[in-house]
């Protein structure tokens, strides 16, 4: 059971590789303490070891997920019941995800974590969890079948982006937000290739975007072109079908640019003429 009352499925603390139980579980998580104002610079020569910390986190990442061949990240509540209809929702994502030949990626914890890497069980498919160390402990669901702990959420978050071709967001919390409007900002400053961006529950996500088109946009703090990134249906096979036509419509745009900037390489300079 987590602090605020939530079935976890973790029997102890994990910190990177480290299983830690009782009076060896810490107050803080090693993301709290890289950020606390008050350590100042003293932990660049008392520990040494965090920076080789961070960049372990990276290549064991890569080389965990190099591999692993087209997928999604599919976000949403760790504290989502399997008697919801979300967790249904969300298992019917994850099934038809696999089925179309994708691995998915989520933080491989309960709720629509588990949902998500239950339905790509199901259908065989390559169920992908990036854990996180947490005050509490959630574990890594049952369902995963390549799994991945971090420290560090900086570079967990670098995971689910660049591995990941389209992203999959159901209704969740504030954790579900940032990862939402990271991934539309880092399209929208073209920090990453475009991908389709999906949210599925019309009723859950109608009236964020509602709020969007009735204050945000007008007053020019968004664009319709930014809008127009994100995709809402209330379908899992629609939701499955928009990453694969949005994803084969970008691809091949990106195909003609490349083709187009090749032929523009070849051509002559009118002084070489």
């Amino acid at each position: 059971m987590s602090d605020d009352g939530y079935p976890q499925t973790g029997t102890g603390y994990r910190k990177g590789p480290v299983l830690l139980r009782g009076a060896k579980i810490p107050r803080t998580t090693s993301d709290q303490r890289l950020l606390a104002t008050e350590e100042g610079a003293e932990w660049v020569h008392s520990d040494p070891w965090r920076v080789m910390r961070i960049q372990s986190e990276f290549v064991e990442g890569f080389g965990a997920l190099a591999e692993v061949g087209p997928a999604v990240s599919v976000f949403g509540s760790a504290r989502t019941r399997p008697d919801h209809p979300d967790y249904a929702l969300a298992r019917e994502v994850g099934r038809r995800l696999a089925e179309a030949g994708y691995a998915v990626i989520t933080g491989g914890g309960p709720g629509i974590m588990e949902a998500v890497n239950r339905g790509a069980a199901d259908a065989h498919g390559t169920s992908i969890g990036l854990g996180i160390e947490l005050p509490f402990e959630q574990g890594m669901n049952a369902y995963v079948n390549l799994g991945i702990n971090f420290r560090y959420f900086f570079a967990r978050k670098t995971m689910f982006v660049k591995y990941a071709q389209g992203f999959v967001v159901l209704p969740g919390g504030f954790g579900t937000f940032d990862e939402l409007f990271e991934a539309i900002t880092l399209v929208q400053t073209h920090k990453v290739t475009e991908f389709p961006l999906v949210l599925v529950g019309t009723e859950y996500w109608g009236g964020l975007l509602d709020w969007v088109r009735s204050t945000v946009q007008p007053r020019g703090m968004i664009s319709q072109a930014e809008l127009d990134l994100l995709y809402l249906t209330d379908d899992p096979a629609d939701a499955v079908e928009h990453v694969q036509r949005r994803g084969a419509a970008l691809a091949a745009r990106e195909r003609e640019a490349l083709e187009a900037l090749a032929e523009a390489e070849e051509e002559p300079t009118v002084a070489e003429a």
